[in-house]
């Protein structure tokens, strides 16, 4: 069965604020991955950016809360705006892909379903009603 786990968008100080939530909430980071972790060939990333946040985690409860920076060259958050994202965590590929080709029909994908080495996969996009979501699986 999926399940649901909140994203947030920051401007380059989601370390800051998760340092925060821990401080409030109790317990460690599960993960921390920066920009400058992922920068290749294939993703290049400018130095500037290597030190900001691509994906931090902090379990809570039975679910995980989760963030990134948004690297400047994608642009920048309206803060006052709509700056989050509902993630689903899907329990096979298959399941991540049904999700995708329902939630995402009639909406704008940011991300199309990308299915990496490791055999984790991931999609971004937008729904009909302007709902911003992440479906991603990750067999670890």
């Amino acid at each position: 069965m999926a399940s649901i786990h909140p994203h947030i968008n920051f401007n380059g100080n989601a370390e800051e604020a998760f340092n925060f939530y821990r401080a409030a909430f109790g317990g460690e980071f599960s993960k921390i991955t920066r920009f400058g972790d992922i920068a290749g060939e294939h993703f290049p990333i400018p130095e500037a950016e290597y030190e900001k946040i691509m994906l931090i985690a902090l379990p809570i409860g039975q679910a995980t809360l989760y963030a990134n920076d948004i690297p400047s060259f994608m642009g920048t958050v309206d803060e006052n705006e709509n700056r989050s994202k509902i993630s689903v965590g899907a329990d096979s590929v298959e399941e991540a892909n049904k999700l995708f080709e329902a939630l995402s029909a009639g909406g704008q994908v940011e991300m199309p379903m990308n299915e990496s080495p490791d055999g984790s996969c991931f999609a971004m996009f937008r729904d009909k009603f302007g709902i911003e979501w992440m479906i991603k699986f990750d067999p670890v």
